[in-house]
């Protein structure tokens, strides 16, 4: 993953991950980027000042349990459950179009194959996986 500060016509400036350079290249060469702010696709690489410095060592954080790490992902799937429509396995399709504007801009969950994750990443729409835990221990 490759992190780039974008800047648009119009001047806004907004950083995205790219799976790589070729990737924002693809997407770029499709106008497939757009800005946050105002919706402009013309947009291009804004300079970066590279990181040297050394930053000073984080203090050391406990990993979570096994099981305060399971809880975290059932209330992640809780919220994701309440907050966003379940397309099934139309997440792709549905996906689409909402980024063309065909359908209402909101959070979907579903299913879609690694290939069409990938897709749709290289397409420059945003996309994770979640770990989808059972609700409960029954």
């Amino acid at each position: 993953m490759i992190l780039f500060k974008l800047r648009c016509s119009a001047g806004h400036e907004f950083e995205t991950w790219f799976r790589d350079g070729a990737a924002y290249e693809r997407q770029s060469a499709r106008s497939l980027i757009s800005c946050p702010a105002c919706g402009d696709t013309g947009i291009d690489k804004a300079p970066m000042a590279p990181r040297l410095g050394r930053r000073a060592a984080a203090p050391a954080e406990t990993a979570p349990s096994a099981d305060q790490l399971r809880q975290m992902l059932r209330a992640l799937r809780q919220h994701v459950e309440t907050h966003c429509d379940d397309v099934g396995d139309r997440f792709a399709e549905e996906a689409r179009r909402i980024e063309r504007g065909e359908a209402e801009r909101r959070g979907i969950y579903g299913e879609a194959t690694e290939d069409e994750a990938r897709a749709l990443s290289d397409e420059g729409i945003e996309v994770g996986h979640i770990p989808w835990v059972p609700p409960n221990d029954a």
